[in-house]
């Protein structure tokens, strides 16, 4: 299995280099890009099926004692999220061959060796066992999503991505500060071995540990009143840069705070963290209601479905914490072929914006149908994966209302859910519905059928990817709690980390 968990991280980062090196010649780089990335996810893949199977598995990087080395370990919540983040990124770069130099694509020479960067630095994320080595993976994933957030030098790409990296080096440094504080206090940044030695340190500096990391990794997750950044870069990224950014960069740092807060046992922090994802929830589903395009839209989005998954953590049960797991699971791919879909909105109508459009179900039924179904699973209606995400989050609160912060945060998802129907309602009600507006034919449209083909292929996978997690939803959700029980019930992930 450590074949497995090296290529995961590997294929990607020699994928790019390669990508970067033939960068002039089209076919061969993106051969590779594909090729780099589809070996990462099938590593994934056959990953998940062995850790379900034997379970945790350590690879200690040059057989250093965990007390300092760097330490990688495929538990099942690392191996469960992994292949949906990585499959998306495989789907996007399809996408992305497709779309090549539009107005709305991204530059093919940088874009697939970055995205092959940034996978890399994802993996890494997933599966570290060190603080230390989680922010050389976050790091991995600024770098490489600033240049691609950049790249085109348009002028407002240039002030939100200003705005974006700002932020998450501010994040970045008071994740060193946090680094420095674990290490001083427990004289390791092993997360196994640290969330031991902070159950034994007095409470204030216990809650202050786990104030700082809640403040680091809601900055990278976007949970209110850290989230001013997304929705102000997000959109004026290319559009398949864009897709990867709301299906996965968020989830990284709500993944590394799923992990370190319930392993640490930072349970006296739920009450904050449920009121934190109340304000998420319904600040993010009001923002988006407010907007009138559709990439505003979707990412105002991003920060009320984070407030979910904060909510299941928030609990600190074993029943809050599968459904914020497969809420995570659900939202990355959902989310992905929403902005899929926005771009090719773009190619058809020139803009995403809501007044210049209308009528594409009458033109384009199959953009419309690509649409509906995720529009309506991140609703919450049934019989979509997003209904079996969101029952489990408000069902694991309404088990727990003995609490006012629980109480508050239940009423906030149930409000973000009926404003997040009218967010979509008010989406189709203008590009889909209506009179039709006139077709771009201007910089931004596909040239060639064969890309458009691509473009719709891609975003057509992605659909049938978000179908899967609902029609396997069973297993998807026993995989969840099996995961839940382990971050509860540390012991064997500990163990395996220190034997």
């Amino acid at each position: 299995m450590s074949a497995l968990v090296a290529a995961t991280i590997l294929a990607p980062l020699f994928c790019a280099a390669a990508g970067l090196a033939v960068r002039a010649n089209s076919p061969l780089r993106d051969g590779i890009t594909v090729v780099g990335l589809v070996a990462a996810a099938a590593s994934a893949v056959a990953l998940l099926v062995k850790v379900a199977d034997t379970g945790t598995h350590v690879v200690r990087v040059g057989n250093w004692s965990p007390e300092l080395g760097i330490v990688l370990v495929a538990d099942l919540f690392a191996t469960l999220v992994l292949p949906v983040a990585l499959t998306i990124i495989v789907v996007v770069e399809i996408f992305a061959i497709g779309q090549r130099r539009t107005a709305w694509g991204a530059n093919p020479e940088l874009a697939g060796p970055l995205l092959c960067v940034l996978t890399s630095g994802v993996s890494l994320a997933f599966l570290t066992g060190d603080l230390f080595t989680l922010f050389v993976a976050f790091e991995m994933i600024l770098v490489s999503s600033y240049v691609l957030l950049t790249h085109q030098g348009q002028r407002d790409q240039i002030r939100s991505g200003m705005t974006y990296v700002v932020m998450n080096l501010l994040a970045s440094t008071l994740f060193l500060i946090g680094l420095a504080l674990v290490y001083a206090a427990t004289g390791t940044v092993n997360i196994a071995l640290a969330s031991q030695r902070i159950a034994e340190l007095p409470d204030g500096v216990r809650l202050g540990i786990g104030a700082w990391f809640l403040v680091v990794f809601g900055t990278k997750a976007a949970i209110f009143p850290l989230f001013s950044w997304l929705p102000d870069s997000y959109p004026t990224a290319p559009t398949t840069i864009t897709a990867v950014f709301a299906g996965l960069l968020t989830k990284v740092g709500i993944y590394a705070m799923i992990r370190f807060h319930n392993l640490a046992g930072m349970d006296e922090l739920g009450p904050i963290m449920l009121v934190l994802a109340a304000f998420t929830m319904v600040v993010g589903a009001l923002g988006a209601l407010a907007q009138s395009d559709v990439k505003r839209i979707l990412s105002f989005h991003i920060v009320s479905q984070i407030g979910y998954m904060l909510m299941g953590l928030g609990l600190f049960t074993e029943v809050g914490t599968t459904a914020a797991i497969l809420f995570l699971v659900h939202h990355m791919p959902v989310k992905t072929v929403l902005f899929l879909v926005g771009g090719l909105i773009e190619n058809e109508q020139g803009t995403s914006a809501l007044a210049s459009t209308g009528g594409l179900a009458s033109r384009r039924p199959l953009i419309a149908a690509f649409f509906a179904i995720p529009a309506l699973s991140l609703a919450g209606m049934p019989p979509f994966s997003g209904f079996v995400a969101k029952f489990s989050v408000i069902g694991a609160g309404m088990a727990e209302t003995s609490s006012v912060a629980v109480i508050i945060a239940v009423v906030a998802a149930l409000a973000a859910g009926a404003l997040t129907l009218l967010s979509m309602t008010k989406i189709w009600l203008g590009v889909f519905w209506g009179e039709q507006s006139a077709v771009s034919t201007g910089q931004g449209s596909v040239e060639t059928v064969g890309n458009r083909r691509a473009m719709v292929f891609a975003t057509g996978m992605a659909v049938v990817g978000t179908l899967a997690i609902s029609f396997f939803a069973g297993t998807v959700f026993e995989l969840s709690q099996r995961a839940a029980a382990d971050l509860h019930n540390p012991a064997t992930y500990i163990e395996a980390v220190g034997s």
